[in-house]
């Protein structure tokens, strides 16, 4: 009932948001920011409860993203609408956290997911190298990534990728704070030669508008 509270004020709050003046706009910012740390913090017991899964599709909803389910056709894309069931019935294959709120604490809900397969981090306003890192919570089972239009993601966040040993596509783009991306690539691909790696250079970021949730696994298929 807490975690649907949040999540109704949350979905309120970011409408009021845009009607904020613009006086207050780092007073606003600061608000959610830490309304944003709350709707990431982990909560044990709960994991305890429902499942790793369950829990991370909890944090993931409450903060924006969308989720698949292994043998669920459709992505999950409201926290009130998440399939009942036993805490082994859901076990996440695919995220897309395109606009999301997802912060490095949130991301230890990724612990004891160990069927996940695609994941999608684009625009995400508080990803930083340490959500990056933390990444490796997924190294037995991430086959695809794209880490795009992420302002605080660095060379160094991006070369943790290297424990991904089972990472068959990487997809980037739009990454600022990047500053030797064929660096970069040279080490990824020297640790992870079975992995196919694109980067779409800012001339080309207009190719990314088309991207849907699917849209990397389109892009990088011959």
């Amino acid at each position: 009932m807490a975690s649907l509270l949040w999540r109704n004020m949350y979905g309120q709050g970011r409408c009021l948001a845009r009607g904020i003046l613009p006086q207050h706009h780092l007073e606003s910012r600061s608000l959610w920011g830490m309304l944003n740390a709350v709707f990431n913090q982990v909560d044990r017991s709960r994991i305890k409860e429902v499942g790793p899964d369950r829990a991370a599709a909890e944090w993931l909803l409450r903060c924006g993203a969308s989720v698949k389910f292994r043998d669920f056709e459709r992505w999950t894309v409201d926290y009130n609408l998440l399939p009942t069931g036993g805490r082994d019935r859901l076990k996440i294959v695919e995220v897309d956290a395109t606009d999301s709120s997802i912060m490095h604490i949130g991301f230890e809900h990724f612990q004891g997911v160990e069927h996940l397969l695609y994941v999608k981090l684009h625009h995400c306003t508080y990803l930083q190298d340490m959500c990056v890192s933390k990444l490796v919570y997924l190294k037995d089972s991430l086959e695809e990534l794209q880490i795009s239009s992420c302002g605080d993601v660095t060379d160094k966040g991006l070369a943790t990728l290297h424990h991904l040993h089972k990472l068959e596509k990487l997809f980037l783009c739009d990454l600022p704070a990047v500053k030797d991306m064929e660096g970069v690539i040279h080490i990824l691909g020297s640790a992870l030669p079975n992995c196919e790696i694109r980067y779409l250079s800012l001339e080309g970021l207009k190719d990314l508008k088309r991207l849907g949730k699917d849209g990397m696994k389109e892009n990088l298929d011959p």
